[in-house]
């Protein structure tokens, strides 16, 4: 009986010692994930992102050092919407419910990437109301960090040539769809910056910015000028070259062609008018 006691005893403190090796073992683990938890930082590009009006953009955030974060509740938001929930990640999928309408279907993140901590949003087709600064949340981690996105349209100038002069063109430089509002300057074929007249800029209902200048210059032999038209905001510039001698070739021969031809059609008209009246005189004789 004894030795049923003492085996009993035994069984007890080896059951009592396994417990509090499992327990050990767990408050180990857990205050090894919890340090390296604690340490995470989130880090989003310090830099603003630039998007054009119709372009896919990445907002680039990840976890440092690397943390799976695959089962984790990923938030990003806009501060200023209702609901700012710009895309809400939670149990390994987006929530539709909680996302902000302008929003459906347009962002997601990288699913392969999560579990090496890239918590990066991908925007699909931006719009120019995405402009502005997004939030992410890590609810696990409570970490936030963020980043500014800066949306722009741009457009190729089209240059017009006209002439009164028999030594000066005018050069006509217009660009629509820009945003933000852009500035235009001519240039010559040196490169050098020309003094042209005030630019002329219209907002149109859509918020998009149309903008026109012109510009006076020699029709020299070999003369090429550019109207180029940026934005320093988005790091965007367009460019369009003409060369005047040979715009102004095209500008009088499609004159020279409508010289000819006007007077031409003018008595064809005439000749059909008499023809018409001739043939309703015959008929009346009869």
């Amino acid at each position: 009986m004894l030795f049923d006691a003492g085996k009993s005893f035994r069984n007890v403190i080896v059951h009592q010692a396994l417990i509090y090796g499992f327990l050990l073992h767990s408050f180990a683990v857990f205050q090894c994930v919890f340090s390296a938890t604690h340490n995470t930082q989130l880090i989003c590009s310090h830099q603003p992102i630039l998007a054009l009006v119709g372009h896919d953009v990445i907002l680039p955030c990840h976890l440092e050092p690397e943390v799976n974060a695959g089962f984790w509740t990923v938030v990003w938001t806009k501060p200023g919407l209702d609901p700012e929930y710009v895309h809400y990640h939670q149990t390994g999928r987006l929530l539709f419910e909680d996302q902000n309408p302008s929003y459906y279907y347009r962002t997601r993140l990288f699913m392969d990437g999560l579990i090496s901590g890239n918590v990066s949003m991908k925007i699909f087709k931006v719009k120019k109301s995405d402009t502005g600064k997004y939030r992410c949340f890590i609810p696990a981690l409570q970490k936030e960090a963020s980043i500014q996105l800066l949306v722009g349209s741009v457009s190729t100038p089209f240059i017009k040539v006209s002439s009164n002069h028999s030594t000066r063109a005018v050069l006509k430089c217009r660009s629509e769809g820009w945003y933000p509002e852009p500035e235009v300057s001519w240039l010559d074929g040196e490169g050098h910056v020309l003094s042209a007249g005030p630019t002329k800029t219209v907002r149109g209902p859509d918020d998009l910015y149309t903008v026109s200048s012109r510009v006076t210059v020699d029709k020299g032999h070999g003369n090429r000028f550019t109207c180029r038209v940026q934005q320093t905001n988005i790091n965007q510039t367009r460019e369009t070259h003409i060369n005047v001698t040979a715009a102004f070739s095209r500008v009088q021969s499609s004159s020279g062609w409508h010289t000819i031809l006007t007077p031409c059609f003018s008595c064809l008209l005439l000749l059909l008018l008499i023809i018409i009246i001739i043939d309703s005189h015959k008929k009346n004789s009869k």
